[in-house]
């Protein structure tokens, strides 16, 4: 009986169990028996409240299978919960997925990696399928903290290895696909979670071991594959979660130097995103710039590298325009199609401000300290220093002009005024960048930076007016720099103006001084000068005259600063000359060619004979221009003289290295120079001011240029002589000493008064003649006199009015006289005069 009893109680087990149960056969290498597989899917499928015990059932036999090492069972579970995982879809899923979870949570544990790839293989199924409701409290830490534990394995079999990093990158991508898109489960984005993928990913794509593999196999491939899905899906908010680990583990590796994978990650991460999320890695890479300020050459060098990299992956998309948020900050919405490589927004000048900023650190690196540069043991280290912050600084000025060279013109005139105003000038205040510190060669470093940051920027720039492409806040510190006696800088400035004044692309056709046989084979493109480049022309035209004037009679010009200057006048005359400008131009000429000829200023040969080269190769320009036949005889006359008798005045022999030079320039010889008056017959047709041609050129030169001359060349004989830089002081007393000298003297000012000057202030008569004659010899100067007369006697009046003001100021705040002396200033030094006791007048309540 009781062995009946026993055999009786067998088929009294629960259904499920049995139903189980059947689908392991006898022995594990026949495989799951596929038809009681089906009457357990038939099951699970009419009866989904049982599903949490079938689940639970293989669960306990799955784990029995695996400490008793019957891993032929353990395959077997696995397919049966894949299939039923497969066919189930009902909320009463839930409960099952929690067994299966915990099954592929053992399998993962275990050691042996084909149970690891098994549970992998499992996940990744599960992740594929869509469920109908979300999950409250489902989470998946285990498994992202499991996969990138098998995303680095060190597996002794290189094929076992490859396999296990092949899983944990494949359950990665699960978990991605299973949590991005899922709202309540958007704990993946955050840092503790993405400091494990995003390493886990990059550690596979760097150790590419596996090249010849080809696509799910090589772990490299399919890590990039995961690492590109998981950008593409990141939202607005989670940008900086995902960008921080790749430059943290860069840091971590060292891989910034060389930068070749952090270039090609920042690719991937550019090309990944979203459009409108491209400013969020532009503003973590220049973070990241900011911690490694101190660091390496080459690190910080590998880190703006990168940042060129975004920034032109960047600009070749369309960026979405910028709207106010509730914070008030700026932020990118979806993007537009019109204009293209739109930016927006803050975050330009915070770029330039930034690379501005590192471009100054890396300089003070370079000069470094005084007495370590002047040390012998250190010489070799300080020039290697120095060649690796060259790449720093050329890395930072290649990001400035690619940066700038994508912006819209308008925004790019801003940028212009802002690099503009960061630049250090002689004689005009500069409170951006100190340069007492990094001193006069520190300052020079920086000037041909930002200058040639300027040159970058400005290429491509097609300005509609020239009033904005040249306004007068950025031109007159622009050709302040003439000031600089320094070559290198002058033929950066005329750079920036080709790149400004250029808008028909023709300045190729005129590279090189050279005298051009025939101006019509180049096909110049030229329109009609509109009125608002007339207007520039007479606000601005003296202002691009003197610069040109003075800068052809500096010591130190060589071969490149006079074609530069060619280029300058010829571009003028294509963009910007009328009637009026071209006998202007004339007239610069010939007074270039008179200072030449006269040399006051004591120039070498070589300058003066550059000068008279540059105004023959463009009076031979401007006289084909003006297409008119006696202007171009003169000057072919004049060419064909020189081709005789003086080649040492042409461009293509004065500048060769073996031209022989004169001792002197024979000014008798009137053959070999323009002649104003035969210039003045020739334009004598409608259309030319002839009469303004006779007037001498005289360049309008300004109280900032004489105070920013006397200040350089004080400046260089103080580091020549002295030990200390001239103060602010020493400028005052400069800036004194000129207006003390151009003040009238006192007994001049005071007049005589007698009867004859009284009788003459009573008498009227013939005082409304006077008044219209008077009237009409005002009107007759200002319609005919030269521009420099009538701005020469303005300026005369104004500084006659400022030394009457300068008179009652000094008479009405002059400090009570004391015992112990007053200052007073003269010839710019400080003089003491002291006043006896006894000749002081006191107020009567104060003797007693």
């Amino acid at each position: 009986m009781p062995t009946g009893v026993c055999g009786c109680c067998g088929p009294l087990r629960p259904r499920y169990k049995r139903l189980v149960d059947n689908i392991f056969p006898e022995d594990p290498k026949d495989g799951l028996v596929k038809s009681d597989m089906e009457k357990l899917t038939f099951y699970a499928v009419s009866a989904p409240e049982k599903l949490d015990r079938i689940g639970a059932y293989l669960a306990e036999r799955l784990s029995r299978d695996v400490v008793r090492h019957r891993y032929g069972y353990v395959v077997i579970a696995m397919e049966a919960l894949d299939q039923l995982l497969m066919a189930c879809h009902s909320q009463s899923i839930k409960p099952f997925v929690e067994s299966f979870l915990h099954m592929v949570a053992k399998l993962l544990e275990s050691r042996e990696p084909d149970l690891q790839v098994l549970g992998t293989n499992s996940f990744v199924k599960f992740a594929n399928i869509e469920e109908d409701t979300p999950s409250y409290h489902r989470r998946y830490d285990f498994f992202v903290s499991q996969f990138s534990a098998m995303c680095h394995s060190t597996h002794e079999d290189p094929e076992t290895r490859s396999r296990i990093r092949v899983a944990g990158i494949k359950g990665l991508q699960g978990v991605v696909r299973k949590t991005v898109n899922d709202e309540l489960q958007a704990i993946i984005w955050e840092p503790q979670h993405m400091d494990k993928l995003i390493p886990s990913m990059l550690f596979n794509m760097q150790d590419n071991e596996d090249s010849e593999r080809a696509g799910e196999e090589n772990p490299a491939s399919l890590a990039e594959s995961c690492f590109r899905e998981l950008l593409g899906r990141a939202a607005y908010g989670n940008m900086n979660n995902a960008v921080h680990p790749v430059l943290v583990h860069l840091d971590n590796h060292h891989l910034w130097d060389p930068n070749d994978f952090a270039v090609s990650c920042f690719r991937i991460i550019m090309y990944s995103i979203q459009a409108q999320h491209s400013h969020h890695v532009i503003q973590q890479v220049l973070s990241h710039l900011d911690t490694h300020s101190k660091n390496t050459p080459r690190v910080r060098a590998g880190i703006v590298q990168v940042l060129l990299e975004t920034v032109a992956i960047a600009a070749k998309g369309s960026i979405g325009h910028v709207a106010h948020n509730q914070n008030n900050a700026y932020t990118f919405l979806s993007p537009i199609s019109s204009p293209p490589n739109l930016w927006l927004g803050p975050t330009v000048l915070e770029v330039f401000n930034t690379l501005l900023k590192h471009l100054r650190v890396s300089v003070d690196f370079e000069l470094g300290d005084g007495s370590r540069r002047n040390s012998a043991s250190s010489l070799s280290s300080t020039r290697t220093k120095e060649s690796e912050e060259r790449i720093v600084q050329n890395a930072i000025i290649q990001t400035i002009g690619f940066f700038g060279g994508n912006l819209p013109d308008y925004q790019r005139a801003e940028v212009m005024m802002f690099i503009m105003g960061k630049v250090p000038v002689y004689g005009t205040p500069c409170h951006t960048l100190d340069t007492v510190k990094i001193g006069h060669q520190g300052t020079k470093r920086i000037q041909a930076m930002l200058l040639s940051s300027l040159i970058m920027v400005t290429s491509g720039f097609k300005c509609k007016t020239m009033c904005a492409g040249l306004p007068a806040a950025f031109l007159e510190p622009l050709c302040s720099i003439s000031l600089m006696e320094d070559s290198e800088l002058r033929q950066l400035v005329l750079e920036i103006l080709h790149n400004i004044i250029d808008r028909h692309d023709n300045r190729a056709k005129l590279r090189g001084i050279r005298i051009i046989p025939n101006v019509a084979a180049l096909k110049i493109k030229r329109e009609k000068i509109s009125k608002q480049d007339v207007v520039f022309m007479k606000k601005h035209g003296q202002q691009l005259y003197r610069h040109i004037y003075l800068g052809c009679k500096e010591e130190d010009n060589v071969q490149k600063n006079f074609e530069l200057l060619f280029t300058a006048l010829a571009l003028i005359t294509i963009e910007l000359a009328n009637e009026e400008v071209m006998i202007d131009l004339i007239r610069l000429s010939i007074a270039l060619q008179d200072m030449a000829l006269a040399n006051e200023e004591n120039m070498p040969m070589f300058i003066r004979c550059g000068i008279m080269a540059l105004v023959a190769a463009y009076l031979n320009f401007l006289s084909q221009m003006i297409a008119n036949p006696p202007f171009c005889q003169h000057v072919s006359k004049v060419i064909e003289m020189r081709n005789l008798d003086a080649l040492y005045l042409l461009p293509e022999h004065v500048f060769r290295e073996k031209c022989v030079l004169p001792d002197s320039l024979d000014r008798d010889d009137v053959g070999l120079y323009f002649q104003t008056a035969d210039l003045a017959e020739a334009l004598s047709v409608p259309g030319y001011n002839v009469e303004r041609l006779t007037i001498p050129y005289i360049p309008q030169v300004t109280v900032l240029y004489t105070v920013g001359k006397i200040l350089h060349r004080c400046k260089q004989t103080s580091r020549d002589r002295l030990p200390r830089r001239k103060s602010f002081v020493d400028t005052i007393s400069l800036q004194v000493d000129i207006l003390s000298n151009s003040l009238p003297d006192q007994s001049q000012l005071a007049e005589e008064i007698t009867f004859e000057t009284l009788k003459k202030a009573i008498d009227t008569t013939g005082l409304e003649e006077q008044e219209r004659e008077r009237r009409r010899q005002v009107m007759e100067k200002f319609q005919k006199a030269p521009f420099e007369e009538i701005a020469a006697h303005c300026e005369s009046k104004a500084n006659m009015l400022h030394d009457r003001l300068a008179q009652i100021f000094e008479l009405t705040i002059r400090p009570p006289p004391s015992p112990s002396g007053t200052v007073t200033v003269t010839s710019g030094h400080a003089q003491y005069q002291s006043v006896p006791v006894y000749e002081m007048k006191f107020p009567d309540l104060c003797v007693y």
